[in-house]
């Protein structure tokens, strides 16, 4: 969720480089890129809570992989995890805890989105190419949404779980309140917020600098392969971003997951902590558990966006608008 999203909705003939002394604020508020802001809101929400879903089998995979202590997916290879998966649960074993997934990504969805353009509107000082002001919205937007989706993304991820001892969401809810409190909700969110800033920072320089590569490749043609080079560039920035931040994820699938399927309990929650019980349980090759996975999943993600993205331009620009 660190993609500046709304060149989606953007009227390129409309938009103005710069602001008249006599702009009103309220008028922005009104109308954001030819959308109000609610439907603005919404829409991303809706676009990202389908996206994270339908890559969610991956994620699953990932998660597996990723939980060591007794659990029994061992090896790092992602074959293996899904053969595994696949023999001892069968196919429904790659959709469960999808529920926590649309619960909680269409809301944290709408508050970044939200935080985000404000953040964007306030920073940038009237420049719309001021990557800085993107980046550091970016950070901001992530903090704030990510206080809205661990909650259930622990949900998720406990459910994910080969021989899960919870019986769907509400019962996870329920029994995590009872057995350990609502701060077990939040044990990984520090880990959460230091993963996403440095994979905001990441993906954003990524983007950019594939972008212009790929453009320098065949500047005469970039208007009739503006696709491939949004989608391949937003591709490229997700893999890596995914692949530089996977040991924060580790960490904080191991805090999500601890006491669940014999994965380790730790008592104060530190990373120190748990990437020291990770080292000594698996090498430090384990913090790099299922990075092969994410990478496919953000890159995925990020070259989806990217397509429907090219899409929206050019329909809008089919119909004269």
């Amino acid at each position: 969720m660190t993609t500046d999203a709304s060149p989606k909705f953007q009227k390129p003939d409309l938009i103005q480089m710069t602001q008249p002394h006599e702009y009103r604020s309220e008028v922005a508020a009104e109308a954001h890129d030819g959308l109000h802001f609610s439907q603005f809101m919404i829409a991303g929400s809706v676009a990202g809570m389908v996206e994270h879903m339908a890559m969610f089998p991956v994620d699953t995979v990932k998660t597996q992989m990723q939980a060591l202590g007794s659990c029994p997916i061992r090896s790092v290879s992602v074959k293996h995890a899904l053969q595994y998966i696949l023999r001892s649960d069968g196919i429904k074993a790659l959709y469960r805890g999808i529920g926590a997934m649309g619960l909680g990504a269409g809301p944290a969805h709408a508050v970044y989105f939200s935080v985000y353009e404000l953040c964007k509107k306030n920073f940038s000082g009237g420049n719309p190419n001021n990557s800085g002001a993107h980046a550091l919205s970016g950070i901001f937007a992530t903090v704030a949404s990510d206080a809205v989706f661990t909650p259930m993304d622990m949900v998720k991820q406990r459910l994910q779980l080969s021989s899960s001892p919870y019986h769907g969401v509400l019962d996870c809810v329920r029994r995590v309140l009872i057995e350990e409190g609502f701060r077990a909700f939040y044990a990984s969110y520090r880990t959460t917020v230091l993963m996403n800033a440095p994979f905001t920072a990441v993906h954003f320089t990524t983007y950019e600098a594939a972008k212009r590569g790929l453009m320098e490749v065949s500047p005469m043609s970039v208007s009739d392969e503006r696709l491939v080079v949004h989608a391949t560039a937003g591709a490229a920035a997700g893999a890596l971003s995914a692949a530089v931040t996977t040991p924060f994820d580790v960490v904080k699938t191991q805090l999500q997951c601890q006491g669940v399927c014999g994965c380790d309990r730790f008592v104060n929650g530190s990373i120190r902590d748990v990437v020291r019980t990770i080292v000594e349980k698996d090498g430090y090759h384990g913090l790099m558990r299922g990075w092969m996975p994410r990478m496919l999943c953000w890159s995925t993600y990020e070259a989806a966006k990217s397509f429907f993205h090219d899409i929206n331009i050019s329909d809008q620009r089919g119909n004269g608008t």
